[in-house]
């Protein structure tokens, strides 16, 4: 099985019950690769608009109607842009939340308060900060700009400023981000309303309700949902209420979930059809069924996610970011207290609002709830918050008008530069601490999830390496699996480069695409009983296209191996029930392909190739020596080897 993507073999698996995997270092690259095109859009709207601001301001005034019979909607082309296509930038913020609710970090119940605290904290003083500036004025209504935090933005900070082993860190981020953006739009939906209508609003509430509906009867009819979703955005546009809200709220009621073993069976069985008779018929239906396997909320993620990050946010930025910035615009800037409002709120209100939540919540907790990631990672996540360019400019766009919106929009572009400075600043001062404060101070003594169900026990499971190493990699495997074979190289080169690792296999033989897996597995198990079972591994993996019963019985011969006690060790299948112990602890663990690696119980998402894994080994090692248990078992080794 070949490719022509050289990376391929490096993050391929072969399918058991097929793998979800809308993991979230995929979006955080969607994310921080949109970053670069939103900060290329916002100097093109800046330049464009110091230029020539009559034909920036010319074109984003343009009128877009459209009409059906007598019924028409007609806005300008900044409204459309606004209030239209960012509809989708939230509904990919609410699938995302959704995403984290039901199988990511948030699937604890427990892990969501502190973040959603912490995101009300790094609201409720930035807001309580802005209205003390400007108490008193008409500008005190622009309160609600400096709410949010703009998650692509944020997020391409972080990469390039922040450590580059913690997916925590940018786990926590993008929980107090995405919690900032619902409370946001809210606050849109409800403060800043343009002529309410109570009964569009009761027929938008409607629609909603008739979403719900089709949902309880299990429809999954994209279209169903698209016509349905165009209808409340309309009825919520004429209610006076920025229709953005839509999108969060379809993206928030969209479930993800991994893949069902009954669908994916049928899409191996479509496909086996397809294969069998190709036919455009088949074709299509092997189509459909691989699609339904997945959750709706991954196949929008999809679709979605690449258009609102290199296209919708950008095109956001560049009709709203262009403002003349001339002396006279200066001058007002340093006095005002809309801009200082602004800069003061996001670069010292957010850090400190979403600290000071953290802490206060730890404390009255008993650490009960405490952050997921150390105090100065909690540091960094609060000045990276600060920069809230998208849902900013787009409050300030209703809250504001006239001079007062362009010196909000001039201090969220202040606003934006210091806390990336400052986000700087607290990482670079991470660097320069200890390798142990360091990771302690980046992440924290919080337990991670463990998804691997049944522990690595000594004296069952098959192990290379040290039996009291700090950090255990487990991999399901099948010994018919081509990536299998690409992965055991790296393996070998992980347990060199790493002294204090132990290595687990489990068997995943995965019958219906690799016939011969089960009968290879039960040799292993054979040679296992003779004490020679890592022999075996190595020898089937290398011989992935010769493991039929001859050559099983030559690999027996070539390790020395009492070749009578091997044939009926065979013969009887007394492997079997070991082998479909490690497949049932697969399923309880959800694995859904080979090869699925687990590092200290967390599972291991994306490449497995050498740099890969040692990162996120090397993440492991870090966490582990914040733990008292390891500090006291050094200490207990330091002491057994000194001379009496």
């Amino acid at each position: 099985m070949t490719s022509d993507n050289p990376l391929r073999g490096w993050t391929s698996r072969t399918a058991w019950e097929g793998r979800f995997n809308a993991p979230l270092r995929a979006f955080l690259r969607t994310e921080t690769g949109g970053a670069r095109v939103v900060v290329v859009a916002v100097v093109a709207a800046l330049v464009w608009a110091n230029l020539d601001v009559s034909s920036y301001e010319s074109l984003w005034s343009t009128s877009l109607s459209v009409q059906l019979g007598d019924w028409a909607v007609s806005h300008d082309l900044r409204t459309w842009v606004n209030s239209g296509l960012m509809t989708f930038f939230f509904l990919v913020a609410g699938l995302e939340l959704r995403r984290e609710f039901d199988i990511g970090e948030l699937r604890e119940r427990r892990r969501l308060a502190l973040p959603m605290l912490a995101g009300f904290g790094g609201m409720l003083l930035p807001i309580g900060i802005y209205l003390a500036i400007n108490a008193g004025r008409p500008t005190a209504a622009g309160w609600g700009t400096v709410m949010a935090t703009d998650t692509a933005l944020a997020l391409g900070a972080l990469a390039v400023f922040g450590p580059r082993f913690s997916d925590r860190l940018r786990g926590f981020l993008l929980t107090v981000a995405v919690v900032d953006d619902v409370v946001a739009i809210a606050v849109l939906a409800i403060a800043y309303p343009k002529h309410p209508s109570p009964t569009a609003l009761l027929v938008a509430a409607a629609i909603f309700g008739v979403v719900l509906l089709v949902r309880g009867f299990g429809v999954r009819f994209g279209p169903v949902y698209a016509l349905l979703g165009v209808a409340a955005w309309v009825a919520v546009s004429e209610s006076g209420v920025d229709p953005v809200a839509v999108g969060l709220v379809m993206g928030l009621l969209t479930y993800a979930y991994a893949p069902g073993r009954g669908d994916l069976q049928r899409a191996s069985d479509q496909f086996r059809l397809f294969r069998e008779q190709p036919t455009p018929q088949l074709a299509r239906m092997a189509q459909a069924g691989l699609t339904s396997a997945l959750s709706p909320n991954e196949r929008l993620q999809t679709l979605y996610h690449p258009w609102a990050s290199y296209v919708i946010v950008p095109l956001f930025a560049l009709a709203n970011a262009g403002i003349v910035i001339d002396g006279e615009l200066l001058t007002r800037a340093v006095t005002s207290p809309v801009t200082l409002g602004v800069v003061v709120a996001y670069v010292v209100g957010k850090p400190a609002g979403i600290m000071a939540t953290s802490w206060l919540v730890g404390r009255l907790s008993g650490n009960r709830f405490r952050p997921p990631v150390g105090w100065l990672a909690v540091a960094g996540v609060g000045t990276v918050s600060g920069i809230g360019f998208t849902v900013a400019l787009l409050i300030a766009t209703h809250a504001l008008s006239g001079p007062a919106l362009d010196e909000a929009k001039l201090g969220i572009l202040v606003a934006t530069v210091g806390a990336s400075v400052v986000t700087w600043l607290v990482f670079r001062s991470a660097a320069r601490l200890s390798p142990t404060r360091r990771a302690r101070g980046l992440l924290g003594v919080a337990e991670g999830i463990v998804d691997l169900k049944l522990p690595v026990d000594p004296e069952r499971d098959h192990m290379r390496g040290s039996l009291d190493a700090p950090v255990t990699v487990v991999e399901y495997g099948d010994f018919e699996c081509p990536y299998c074979g690409q992965a055991e190289p790296v393996v070998r080169e992980l347990l060199a480069d790493f002294a204090n690792v132990r290595y687990v296999w489990r068997h995943l033989p995965l019958t219906d695409v690799h016939p011969h897996a089960q009968l290879a597995a039960e040799a292993a198990e054979a040679a296992g009983e003779q004490g020679a079972f890592w022999g075996m591994h190595d020898l089937l993996l290398a011989h992935q296209d010769a493991l039929g019963p001859a050559e099983l019985l030559g690999y027996a011969e070539q390790l020395d191996l009492d070749l009578d006690g091997f044939r009926e060790h065979m013969a009887k299948r007394m492997g079997v029930d070991r082998i479909a112990e490690d497949v049932d602890s697969a399923d309880l663990s959800g694995v859904t392909g080979t090869p699925t690696f687990f590092i200290n119980g967390r599972r291991h998402h994306g490449a497995y190739d050498i740099t890969a894994l040692s990162a996120a080994v090397k993440s492991a090692f870090a966490s582990v020596r914040l733990q008292p248990e390891y500090h006291s078992r050094e200490r207990g080794q330091r002491e057994g080897n000194q001379p009496n």
